[in-house]
């Protein structure tokens, strides 16, 4: 729970830092602006609400682990929510006016993840998993879209390092390998997920593990 905090405090602490120009720069999820990225964390800051807020009776069916699915294959771009998400970033027109809902519905989401029972059972997405699991998916959830968010802006403030490196842990947890310990935690996540190609010099480290890259998370 204390990580899940630190994590979303601190990528909403860099999008309020953020001068109004950034938001039309480019992020590190394919196709969006830094404006795009930010109302997709509102929406996400909502889903946290809305699923804490949805106990569910039944036995957990996926842990912080095996709620995610991978692919070898990024998203072809033609999602219909992440359209929507676009038009809807677009609709705010005033960065002011998404940083504003972003640190009223994140606050809110913050307040509510500090008041959960880690063994509330809670349902999303058809699934059942424990709070604590729902919110561990979340720190790495925040973790990559915090390295999107910097990942054109030297300058903004990157994941605190304990995010760094509980994601890693989760990554190598989901796809079942583990990366060389010469790897930083955030090359891991960026390379493992497709976020950038590894290096000449990476690829040999890696030996047969880069053959399987990318591991796209969902």
């Amino acid at each position: 729970m204390d990580l899940f905090s630190r994590s979303w405090t601190a990528l909403r602490t860099t999008v309020a830092g953020l001068p109004a120009e950034d938001f039309e720069r480019p992020s590190g999820c394919a196709g969006w602006l830094v404006r795009d990225l930010v109302c997709h964390l509102i929406i996400d800051a909502q889903d946290v609400l809305i699923t804490l807020v949805t106990p569910a009776e039944t036995e957990p069916t996926r842990d912080a682990l095996t709620y995610w699915t991978v692919s070898g294959t990024p998203p072809p771009g033609d999602d219909r929510l992440d359209a929507l998400t676009v038009r809807l970033a677009a609709a705010y027109e005033d960065p002011g006016l998404l940083t504003f809902h972003l640190d009223d519905v994140g606050s809110a989401a913050g307040r509510a993840a500090r008041l959960a029972d880690p063994g509330l059972r809670v349902g999303t997405c058809g699934e059942v998993l424990t709070a604590g699991d729902f919110l561990s998916v979340y720190v790495l959830e925040w973790t990559l879209h915090h390295l999107d968010l910097v990942s054109h802006l030297p300058d903004a403030a990157g994941p605190p390092p304990e995010g760094l490196a509980r994601s890693r842990e989760m990554v190598e947890g989901i796809c079942g390998t583990a990366f060389p310990a010469s790897f930083s935690d955030e090359d891991v996540l960026l390379v493992a997920t497709g976020r950038r190609a590894p290096t000449e010099a990476e690829t040999r480290e890696l030996g047969d593990l880069a053959a399987a890259l990318p591991f796209v998370l969902g």
